[in-house]
């Protein structure tokens, strides 16, 4: 695909053309001229769930990334008729993920917060969709995406490795509640069964009550201990999934960090050699 065609937006305030500026490392904004003014800021991201893979498009309205920084409000896209400028973004994802939508719209906003009309919102999501679409289809967009692993890897790592730990602790905690249900189950169920002969024994309404399937009673407490082994058994083996699954998406990031960077020593042994796709 042509990197420098500009593009045509039918929107509900009319027509948009976007035109590509020269790609930035991890990015390509766009300019807005016709029913809106302004710019769109596009780069590459992680997918939501699969962290350790880049191959989703994140457009932004601004010259900016909003995920690291901030535009000033002077800054933001707005209506050719409109002094208001808006924040927002939209990612787009590759529709090989059957189990996640193929675009996600991030909350749109005037400068001042307020949600704008359905039929601005409708303009700014078409503007945001094209521009997002047309940077997936680029010839360089493996570079981008490169470029944008290369920036959110060690942050995502910081965040993978914290949530690998917490997930593993929440896997002996889970382990731990679970195997301590059955011993307290049978210990509840011993007294339920003492209870009941006391009641044939000395009948009394307390009896009653503890043997009854009330809020606080024995009964009820056997109840709770009837599932709550199954229950952090399950929570245990989902939790020591989810930790393997971050430890994984970390052996895979640092293994894209390493091919990264000998890609770069390659090209710096070698000035005269062109960025290839």
């Amino acid at each position: 695909m042509s990197t420098t065609a500009a593009l045509t937006i039918e929107t509900p305030a009319g027509i948009v053309r976007a035109t590509a500026g020269p790609r930035r490392t991890d990015a390509v904004v766009f300019e807005l001229h016709g029913a809106m003014r302004g710019s769109v800021h596009v780069t590459g991201t992680h997918h939501p769930y699969y962290w350790d893979q880049f191959t989703a498009v994140r457009a932004c309205l601004g010259p900016v990334n909003a995920f690291e920084t901030t535009a000033p409000d002077d800054a933001l896209p707005r209506l050719a008729r409109s002094r208001t400028g808006y924040h927002g973004s939209l990612t787009l994802y590759p529709n090989d993920y059957v189990d996640y939508p193929e675009v996600s719209v991030y909350p749109l906003s005037s400068a001042a917060g307020n949600e704008p009309s359905p039929k601005t919102t409708a303009t700014l999501t078409a503007v945001l969709r094209t521009c997002a679409e047309a940077v997936a289809q680029r010839d360089d967009l493996p570079l981008i995406l490169d470029a944008s692993r290369l920036r959110e890897a060690p942050g995502l790592l910081r965040f993978l490795a914290w949530a690998a730990a917490h997930a593993e602790s929440e896997a002996v905690r889970c382990a731990a509640e679970s195997r301590s249900a059955d011993p307290a189950r049978k210990i509840a169920v011993a007294a339920w069964w003492t209870a009941a002969r006391w009641l044939i024994a000395h009948p009394h309404p307390v009896l009653l009550v503890v043997l009854a399937d009330c809020y606080g009673s024995l009964a009820r407490q056997i109840h709770v201990l009837e599932w709550k082994a199954p229950y952090f058994r399950d929570r245990a083996a989902e939790e020591k999934a989810r930790a393997g699954k971050y430890r994984a998406e970390v052996a895979s990031l640092r293994a894209q960090q390493q091919r990264g960077r000998t890609r770069r020593r390659g090209a710096q042994a070698h000035p005269g050699t062109k960025e290839k796709v």
